[in-house]
């Protein structure tokens, strides 16, 4: 596309001029300037006196535009089929009601959901098309854009309703989980909340204590877990933790150490996602971690021995 008729830069730089003089008349010397921008500055001896003279036809000897509207980029046949394969993807509805203008009939999608296999995905994803969970989506996207708190009611791990102020961050994904959350400060409960869990939301009246959110510094919190790259562990661990800071070390032929840092109110959501590797991975530091791992699979082994128990008392 580098030497394209409609695509090159020289075609970019003029739609810059003409959206600019569409604004207000130009003059010569910021004609100049919008070239040496965008474009090569040895190409103002081609584009600047074609303007002026007016031998293109676009802009007037007074500096304004025969343009009524600002210049558009016709889309590629491969944007039209990546387009046209994202719209497939149920989430897209998550950002977007009317598809109908990226509906391209006579296209052929560039791939379709069929050509991806997660082979370890859980099977109770967050409902994308549930309007409610839509409704929430976009109120903490809207939060996050223009920073301003939320009142937000979910349940908590005993099935108990909750509310809580939050200042949101960001909003994750996680493909192994197939569930959105959202990330934020000034939650009792932790900083992350599974969007799926979310019963309403709404802006929060901002107050002293939302002025507090801003205050509160991250207590942040490190763990170090050695994995052995079996079944593309490495790949898939790395992908799994995307969104926090780590670092990964070789220490042998087949062996990794990964360090992590994370936020202390995600504390509980880190040991189960550390666990759901299985023995692939092994936690090395700190203790305090460790001893969190170990006190999780005691309680998974106290609840398997009590339903086995209950099952052979009711045969």
């Amino acid at each position: 596309m580098i030497f394209h008729e409609i695509y090159s830069v020289y075609y970019q730089t003029v739609a810059k001029i003409l959206e600019v003089a569409l604004d207000h008349p130009l003059k010569k010397d910021e004609i100049c300037k919008i070239i040496e921008k965008y474009a090569f500055s040895e190409i103002v001896i081609s584009i600047e006196p074609a303007l002026r003279e007016q031998k293109w036809q676009l802009i007037r000897s007074n500096g304004t535009t025969v343009l009524k509207n600002h210049p558009s980029m016709p889309l590629t046949t491969i944007q039209k089929r990546w387009l046209k394969s994202i719209c497939q993807d149920p989430r897209i509805h998550l950002f977007q009601d009317d598809l109908k203008e990226i509906d391209f009939p006579e296209i052929e999608p560039l791939f379709t959901l069929d050509d991806f296999y997660i082979f370890d995905q859980y099977q109770d994803g967050d409902d994308y098309t549930d309007k409610v969970y839509i409704r929430n989506f976009r109120m903490i996207l809207d939060a996050i854009k223009n920073q301003y708190p939320l009142e937000i009611t979910t349940y908590n791990h005993k099935g108990q309703k909750v509310s809580m102020k939050i200042l949101p961050k960001y909003l994750e994904y996680s493909e192994k989980d197939d569930k959105f959350r959202v990330a934020g400060f000034g939650s009792r409960l932790g900083g992350t909340v599974n969007l799926g869990r979310i019963i309403s939301c709404e802006r929060a009246e901002i107050s002293e204590n939302a002025e507090l959110i801003h205050r509160i510094p991250p207590r942040k919190r490190r763990v170090i877990f050695e994995l052995k790259d079996e079944r593309n562990a490495l790949e898939r661990a790395l992908l799994h933790f995307a969104h926090f800071p780590k670092k990964a070390e070789r220490i042998e032929r087949n062996q990794y150490q990964i360090t992590i840092d994370y936020d202390k109110d995600d504390e509980t959501e880190m040991v189960i996602r550390i666990l759901s590797f299985g023995p692939m991975f092994k936690v090395v530091q700190p203790d305090h971690f460790v001893n969190l791992i170990k006190e999780r699979l005691r309680k998974q082994k106290s609840s398997q021995l009590f339903f086995h128990d209950k099952k052979h008392i009711s045969r």
